[in-house]
């Protein structure tokens, strides 16, 4: 059944804008786009949006009903598994520094890799633990750490190893199975994960490709003499090993990241790293290094649920939508419509659900194959969120980097090639009917 969707008013739009403008007048005038706090931006958006009222409402809403709104969207259960998720991540990310396995694996690394192979090397760990793991943030907070690690030690270009690090992480957000963005686009399509795989990896392949060359002819630590002893404990590598294994058998992302922390926990204890009690310290301070990152989500469900009540959505749903002609318009218009609810959200599960209805409809439509449709809302939802300075996946990067999110942009490669191999594979591909 086709869902219908009304005109909207680009006066639900107006806490977006109220954002972006502060954003951006903070970021300008300082000349440092952190100097605006992120929730503090959503919180003044989201007040904005409170004292609002949706245009042609006959029976205004009262303050409190519009609470209760906020307060629904905030608390979506997806947005709820993802912050237990970005909790779980944070645990993991302190227990494995605690106990050294960052260290362990950065060494590995140089152990095994020729200096000039450290940046494809970083990048391919990246998509193997993004893959296994199924969450970008997860990726990031784990491996973010080695990338600082090793482009200190080689003199590396910072801005470039986290954008590797980004986009690595961002791999594993589009093609895993255990994905939450993966999981909403195929459930909203009603497709299989895996035929959804097969034409999103075909999509892909060039930018994977073009992203490895390009990282592999970069002069990374030229003239730099690494000592030849890298010592690790192959102990230590346990948790990131285990994490791996575990989450190529399906088992759910939380389990997955729980078991990663108590092996993590227990080597630690082992090997004399930190005591049982004090483990408990080591994982409430991981957590809390992703406190904002929690917080931030669960204001923006609430912040995009009024301007949904508002009117904002459609009104960007419609904008999108209605001069579509052709099977390849139809796509280009879902494309169009999950980046613009990805970098009003900030999340990209969330703009796939958001936008997911709809693309079903202009897939019936025009013939657009459910496994197409669902490779672009993926595609398009991780390019962007790899991309928007803003975004939680570059915040963490930068965060532990010590460096403007603005300065990982331009190094974002395999983002902005998601992008250029998903145009050009709708450009080429011919319109094939389901």
């Amino acid at each position: 059944m086709k869902q219908k969707h009304g005109k909207g008013s680009f006066w639900g739009l107006v806490p977006l804008l109220t954002f972006l403008v502060l954003y951006i007048i903070t970021g300008v005038s300082t000349q440092n786009f952190n100097s605006m706090p992120l929730m503090i931006g959503i919180l003044i958006a989201s007040a904005v949006a409170l004292m609002m009222h949706r245009k042609g409402e006959i029976d205004r809403t009262t303050f409190a009903e519009r609470v209760t709104k906020y307060c629904v969207g905030g608390g979506d259960d997806g947005l709820i598994l993802m912050v237990i998720v970005f909790l779980l991540a944070g645990g993991f990310y302190g227990v494995s520094k605690g106990m050294h396995a960052v260290d362990a694996v950065t060494n590995l690394g140089l152990d095994i890799l020729p200096v000039k192979l450290i940046l494809p090397g970083l990048f391919v760990i990246g998509c193997i633990i993004s893959f296994a793991m199924g969450t970008s943030m997860g990726t990031v907070a784990a491996l973010m750490p080695i990338g600082v690690s090793l482009a200190l030690k080689i003199h590396g270009n910072m801005a470039l190893f986290c954008g590797t690090v980004v986009g690595s992480a961002m791999f594993g957000d589009n093609l895993s199975m255990i994905s939450a963005s993966v999981i909403a686009a195929t459930r909203t399509q009603d497709v299989s994960m895996m035929k959804k795989f097969k034409t999103n990896i075909a999509m892909l392949l060039p930018a994977i490709i073009v992203n490895l060359a390009l990282l592999a002819m970069q002069p990374v630590g030229q003239g730099v003499h690494l000592s030849e002893n890298h010592p690790y404990d192959l102990l230590n590598l346990l948790p990131y090993i285990l994490v791996i294994i575990l989450s190529f058998t399906g088992m759910h992302v939380i389990l997955v990241l729980t078991l990663g922390i108590l092996t993590g926990v227990a080597i630690g204890v082992f090997h004399g790293d930190f005591s049982l009690v004090k483990s408990m310290t080591v994982i409430h301070n991981g957590m809390m290094s992703m406190e904002d990152m929690a917080l931030i989500a669960i204001l923006v469900g609430g912040l995009v649920a009024l301007m949904d009540y508002l009117g904002g959505i459609d009104w960007i749903i419609n904008a999108l939508t209605r001069k579509i002609k052709s099977a390849k318009g139809g796509e280009f218009a879902i494309a169009g419509l999950v980046s613009l609810l990805d970098i009003i959200t900030t999340n990209n599960t969330v703009s796939i659900i958001t936008a997911g209805p709809l693309a079903k409809d202009i897939g019936d439509q025009f013939g657009i194959s459910a496994p197409r449709i669902a490779s672009d809302l993926v595609t398009f939802s991780c390019a962007f969120n790899g991309l928007i300075p803003y975004g939680g996946q570059l915040l963490v990067a930068a965060g532990l980097a010590k460096i403007s999110p603005m300065q990982i942009v331009p190094y974002s490669w395999y983002c902005l090639l998601m992008l250029v191999s998903s145009i050009g594979f709708i450009l080429l591909s011919r319109d094939r009917r389901k």
